[in-house]
């Protein structure tokens, strides 16, 4: 359930329906909106009756949601959630895009990379530092010492930082750096970890599992949002499926389904999503056009000498003529709301 509360009513009031709710045994999430206050309901495992909250000071109304994801349903939130990362609105209408390599592999690789990004007008800079790899002979990531270098990154070129936390171990140490906590694909449901980074209550970037359904990923997401986390971007970055001749298969459908279904920003990520560097600007740009609040791309200025996801970074002169392009979709898409 739902509780709307009216434009004027007072904190106590709010207050009064909140201690109500634990009274009898269920939580209270206030969720913020731009008119008025609303209070979602969980822990109820049947129908609860308006009529426990209708005579509340400052309830304007009760309504029943009909999604097991309650917090992050539009049923609960009609307007759009927008995440701010420094002076970057996720969710306003613009685009938001995150460029830089799959790993910190060296000081002389992510301070090119970074430079680039900085210089094509970006401001959130991907880069992981540890690596959650398929293979554990594969490259892992330098770790601590690439947490260092992503924090000179921050300092030297003025950029925000997206980078990937592995496990709920070194959740921590990840986020002493990072702007953006990004929760890989095989982490979506890692409930440990979504829990305490909800409990961080700092930006969540969280990819859809490589077989997870939508519903599925917005169940992962309701750990982060039941815990106060309310900002929280979904990222579209490809699912298993019977194709061979691409890595993933970019579900483009899922972009439109997501914001249909959930006030939360989504992200769409064509480098992983597909996996050959050639099919990332076009589907970067499809994405911009089904209404992504914002794309991802892999960035690298030696994809060939890579030591992760070579295959799908665009060199710097790919990764500019894309740019260019995105900021010109971005304005026709504003003209052409």
């Amino acid at each position: 359930m739902l509780i709307l509360m009216h434009p004027d009513a007072t904190r106590q009031q709010i207050d009064a329906v909140r201690d109500r709710i634990k009274e009898i045994g269920l939580e209270p999430h206030e969720i913020p909106g731009s008119m008025r206050v609303a209070i979602g309901i969980t822990g109820n495992q049947g129908a609860l009756s308006p009529e426990l909250f209708t005579h509340f000071g400052g309830v304007a109304e009760c309504v029943p949601v009909s999604q097991p994801y309650k917090l992050v349903s539009r049923e609960v939130k009609p307007e759009p959630t927008i995440v701010e990362v420094g002076d970057v609105r996720i969710g306003d209408g613009g685009l938001a895009v995150i460029a830089g390599p799959c790993s910190v592999e060296s000081r002389d690789q992510v301070f090119r990379a970074a430079e680039a990004v900085a210089q094509s007008g970006v401001k959130l800079f991907r880069g992981g530092a540890f690596k959650p790899r398929t293979s554990p002979y594969a490259f892992q990531g330098l770790k601590q010492e690439g947490l260092k270098l992503l924090d000179e990154v921050r300092s030297e070129f003025g950029l925000r930082i997206v980078t990937e936390v592995k496990d709920a171990e070194t959740l921590n140490e990840v986020a002493q750096v990072a702007d953006v906590l990004q929760i890989g694909a095989r982490n979506m449901q890692n409930f440990t970890l979504l829990e305490n980074a909800g409990r961080l209550r700092m930006p969540v970037l969280l990819k859809r599992g490589m077989s997870a359904t939508l519903k599925e990923l917005f169940m992962a997401a309701e750990y982060l949002l039941s815990l106060g986390n309310f900002e929280v971007i979904l990222c579209e970055r490809g699912i298993r499926t019977f194709e061979t001749m691409t890595r993933n298969t970019f579900d483009l459908s899922a972009v439109v389904l997501i914001k249909h279904h959930s006030h939360l920003p989504v992200i769409a990520d064509p480098s992983h999503g597909v996996g050959i560097d050639y099919a990332v600007p076009p589907l970067a740009k499809a994405a911009v056009l089904a209404g992504a609040d914002g794309v991802m791309v892999e960035v690298h200025p030696e994809p060939d000498k890579a030591l992760s996801d070579g295959q799908q970074s665009l060199t710097f002169d790919a990764y500019n003529k894309l740019a260019a392009e995105l900021r010109d979709l971005t304005a026709w898409r504003t003209a052409h709301p």
